[in-house]
């Protein structure tokens, strides 16, 4: 039985479909073997559902997706060949001259010719050559050489020439070009300077400026100044130190507005400066050297440190771009100078009546005894030393001043020993050698001190000598010592027994007469002289025959009366200086008491009131003063009206027999 076409066809299909989904009938595959199935659960959720049956035409989409793919890949790898193509052509045209009329930088060439060593301040010439090997020809072409800070036309040694601009015109393809530049560099000696050569050009039919460049170094041979400085190496933290620094010309023309500045280190303190800075403290206009000419700086000032530092004081010197500025443009010459910080040559001491302290507080118009020891802290002996002891501050009675191994001289207070004063001890020291010096001065009086507010006495003591055989480092040495001796004020007290002038007014009989009281006034004076004294306090005792009437004045004062031991205290306070000194008054505090003599004590003079006392503190040392008097017995003398025979206890005379009556 035939079919129909259409019939064939709707066979042929269903045919196809069976092979297709048949798992009896193998696909025709020769090559490929058959994948096995690999179990691969999915991890889901428990509400995950079975997609719906119209939902599994999805299948077909990883061919779909698979198509899309190749597309991509297609027209990636289309995308980079045409920019890789793109790249080359580019690379070629502009880079490495493909084209007719390409022009590339690389393809300039500018070469030099110079020393490689330049003479600071002296003309030098550069041979500058350019070569353009392109096809294509340069346009305007300027050749710009862009020199070092410092450099100057040979022709105008004032002014900066930072950079030189030379028009060159057209570079034909192959065409050369060369010339000579010449300029005067300046620099320190053994520094490296780089000179820049560009070649500035246009192309044809274009507005765009190339370049081109190349670079040139050189080291400088010479400086055309040099600083040298005169100084120690060595020295001693807070000692004087000196320097002179001397700026010189080396240059074989005058070199212009020269500037030196100093950059001191750490500790260092400038005190005076010969010519003074002219700005900042630190830096010095020179003016203009001619050649072989030279201008000098001394420095003074003082350095701290810890023995066995070392600071470095750096000095530069150098040319500034015009008068307005302040500071080095273009350096020229520089140099540093280490200074090492070492223990004194000499270890002195200074020793006040046997006290090594720094606060050690005398008396007026106390003997002071002043020895002065020295040791060599050097491995290598010191010769010719000199001991100096200087005294500042309060004047000294020269008369008063004793030594047995030096001179005192008055015209500047000073005590000098050396080794005709010392028998030649100090002629020649040793390594490690030790000694002592030594006198003693009195210390003006009372009287003289009144003048004076927190009087010190400074003693000051140098030391001088010579290194012997240590090449390298100075031969002259120096040490001081400080020592400050404080003057302690003389503060007075007076205890003063009154009847005939009695601020409270007194009863009793005069003198006084045993078994009847007697009233009088007790009065404590304070008189200061230099320093304030703080923490004033009197104190005394009554005896037991004797009653605290409980009045004192002024009522300003603070005065306690203590009836368990009888004691009278007066918080004084503080004690002004000069207070009760030329025509001001003393501090006083009165009290009155009762005194009741006892016919046991007929025939004598009782204390008042005793043990008198006053501490307090001297402010100028912090020195603890303590002042005692004697008793004031019934022997007032001071009171005016008072009479010595008033002062001893007599018995109350009974009372005289009533006349017989007349007979």
């Amino acid at each position: 039985m035939e079919h129909s076409p259409e019939e064939n066809e709707v066979e042929k299909i269903e045919r196809l479909k069976r092979a297709m989904y048949s798992r009896s009938i193998a696909p025709n595959i020769k090559d490929k073997p058959r994948r096995v199935l690999e179990l691969d659960r999915a991890v889901v959720g428990e509400d995950w559902q079975r997609p719906e049956p119209e939902m599994a035409v999805a299948t077909v989409a990883p061919f779909g997706i698979g198509l899309m793919r190749s597309a991509l890949k297609w027209i990636l790898g289309l995308s980079i060949v045409f920019f890789i193509g793109a790249g080359g052509f580019f690379l070629y045209y502009f880079t490495l001259g493909g084209g007719g009329g390409s022009v590339s930088p690389g393809h300039i060439d500018i070469s030099v010719a110079g020393p490689l060593q330049v003479t600071s301040g002296e003309p030098a010439e550069l041979q500058i050559a350019v070569v353009n090997r392109n096809r294509g020809a340069l346009e305007l072409a300027d050749l710009v050489v862009r020199y070092p800070p410092g450099t100057r036309s040979p022709t105008d040694l004032v002014t900066d020439l930072p950079v030189q601009r030379i028009p060159l015109g057209e570079i034909e393809p192959g065409g050369r070009r060369q010339g000579t530049v010449s300029a005067v560099f300046s620099g320190v000696e053994g520094t490296h300077a780089t000179i820049v050569i560009e070649l500035e050009y246009r192309l044809g039919g274009s507005s765009a400026i190339f370049v081109a460049s190349s670079q040139y170094e050189f080291v400088f041979a010479s400086s055309p100044l040099t600083i040298s400085v005169e100084a120690n190496r060595e020295t001693i933290s807070g000692q004087p130190l000196e320097f002179t620094v001397t700026v010189s010309s080396a240059a074989a023309a005058p070199i212009r507005d020269i500037l030196l500045t100093a950059d001191f280190p750490f500790g260092f303190t400038l005190t005076n400066a010969t010519p003074a800075a002219s700005s900042g403290g630190n830096t010095w206009h020179l003016g203009d050297l001619a050649p072989g000419g030279q201008r000098s700086v001394t420095l003074q000032g003082t350095l701290s440190g810890e023995s066995g530092d070392e600071r470095v004081f750096r000095f530069s010197a150098g040319t500034r771009r015009d008068a307005t500025e302040q500071s080095i443009t273009t350096t020229l010459a520089d140099y540093a100078h280490p200074v090492a910080v070492s223990r004194p040559f000499l270890d002195l001491g200074i020793l006040v009546n046997r006290d090594s302290g720094t606060g050690v507080t005398v008396g007026p118009g106390e003997t002071v005894n002043v020895a002065v020891t020295y040791r060599n802290n050097l491995t290598t002996p010191v010769a010719d030393a000199v001991i100096v002891a200087r005294l500042s501050g309060i004047d000294i009675d020269g008369s008063s001043v004793r030594t047995t191994d030096g001179f005192y001289r008055s015209s500047d207070n000073a005590m000098l020993w050396d080794k005709t004063t010392t028998n030649g001890e100090l002629e020649m020291l040793a390594p490690g050698a030790a000694g002592s010096v030594n006198f003693s001065f009195q210390m003006p009086p009372s009287e003289v001190m009144k003048a004076f507010r927190d009087p010190r006495l400074e003693i000051t003591v140098h030391a001088a000598g010579r290194r012997v055989s240590q090449s390298g480092v100075p031969e002259s040495l120096q040490s001081t010592a400080r020592h400050t001796i404080r003057v302690a004020s003389d503060l007075q007290l007076i205890a003063q027994g009154l009847y005939y002038a009695n601020p409270f007014g007194s009863t009793g009989p005069m003198p006084p007469t045993a078994g009847r009281e007697t009233t009088y006034a007790i009065v404590f004076s304070l008189t200061n002289t230099t320093n304030r004294v703080t923490n004033g306090v009197v104190q005394a005792t009554l005896p037991p025959y004797v009653r605290w009437i409980g009045i004192y004045s002024p009522s300003s004062e603070e005065l306690i009366f203590n009836q368990n031991d009888s004691t009278v205290t007066w918080r004084v306070g503080t004690i002004e200086p000069g207070v009760g000194l030329n025509g001001t008054l003393p501090r006083q505090a009165a009290i009155a008491i009762g005194f009741n003599p006892s016919t046991s004590q007929i025939g004598q003079q009782p204390p008042l009131i005793r043990a008198i006392s006053f501490t307090g503190v001297d402010e100028g040392g912090g020195l603890i003063v303590t002042r005692t008097v004697p008793d004031v017995t019934t022997n007032i003398v001071g009171d005016p009206g008072f009479s010595a025979a008033n002062a001893t206890v007599v018995r109350e005379e009974a009372p005289a027999p009533a006349p017989e009556p007349a007979q």
